[in-house]
């Protein structure tokens, strides 16, 4: 089932389609932020974190890596550019039996990039609330 859901979610990423996350998130999901210390516990925080990185860190630069699917869980790399740093990424997606993603976690390096994420994400998390 991860597969469809995968699929799903790189065709939103694509379009760069926030509003068809409301499809593919649990209504119970978590989302681990590699910036903010808490897990942050709702569909719509969690909407509202990716919906932000995909203005952000879904540039020119953009792309997947590889991934990494097994039973329920996948795991997707990534690669991007953020004012001239080279960051990658890993996102860490777990679904529920419905097929719908439950916990979604992002990792992040170098420091250098964890920091432009810090200033960026919080400017575009201003600007959609």
């Amino acid at each position: 089932m991860i597969e469809q859901t995968i699929a799903q979610w790189h065709k939103l990423v694509d379009a760069k389609d926030s509003a068809a996350l409301d499809e593919i998130l649990a209504d119970n999901v978590v989302f681990h932020s590699p910036v903010v210390h808490t897990p942050q516990q709702g569909k719509a925080i969690t909407r509202l974190y990716l919906t932000a990185a995909l203005h952000t860190l879904n540039n020119e630069h953009f792309r997947y890596l590889r991934e990494v699917l097994d039973g329920d869980n996948a795991m997707l790399e990534f690669t991007t550019e953020l004012d001239g740093i080279q960051l990658n990424g890993v996102d860490i997606i777990h679904c529920d039996a419905d097929g719908r993603i439950d916990d979604f976690k992002v990792m992040v390096r170098p420091l250098k990039a964890v920091n432009k994420i810090h200033e960026m994400m919080g400017a575009m998390l201003e600007k959609l609330k």
